[in-house]
């Protein structure tokens, strides 16, 4: 099985740019889709992004489309989630997470991910 650790977060204006990084082992990463989720205080986990094993797809919540950038390098068993142009409203614990790819297009949906990192935050103040 694979092991995720998220970093990166941390509190920033809103306008500003955060990435966030993570770093799998374990298994080799480039089996797995990658998905990033995110879960504000009283709200169900989100999707935000995901990249299938071979990055050749990516999908994005509509929310921060032309903002936030999903990536993968699985020579060095990592991903990325460049945010751009932070609001409030993306305030929130963001979550790694992975599932074995699969013939079918990746997922939005956090159940279908099997592995998960602890989070990080990222908190956009106003």
């Amino acid at each position: 099985q694979v092991q995720l650790v998220e970093s990166g977060g941390g509190l920033v204006q809103a306008g500003d740019s955060l990435r966030l990084s993570c770093a799998a082992s374990g298994r080799t990463f480039g089996i797995y889709d990658m998905g990033w989720f995110r879960q504000a205080p009283g709200k169900e986990r989100e999707f935000v992004a995901a990249i299938s094993w071979n990055a050749k797809d990516a999908e994005y919540k509509d929310a921060v489309k032309g903002r936030f950038t999903i990536s993968r390098d699985n020579a060095k068993d990592t991903g990325s989630l460049q945010m751009n142009s932070l609001k409030p409203e993306d305030t929130a614990v963001y979550y790694c997470a992975a599932r074995i790819a699969t013939s079918s297009s990746i997922s939005a949906r956090p159940h279908d991910y099997g592995y998960w990192g602890k989070g990080t935050q990222v908190t956009v103040s106003s």
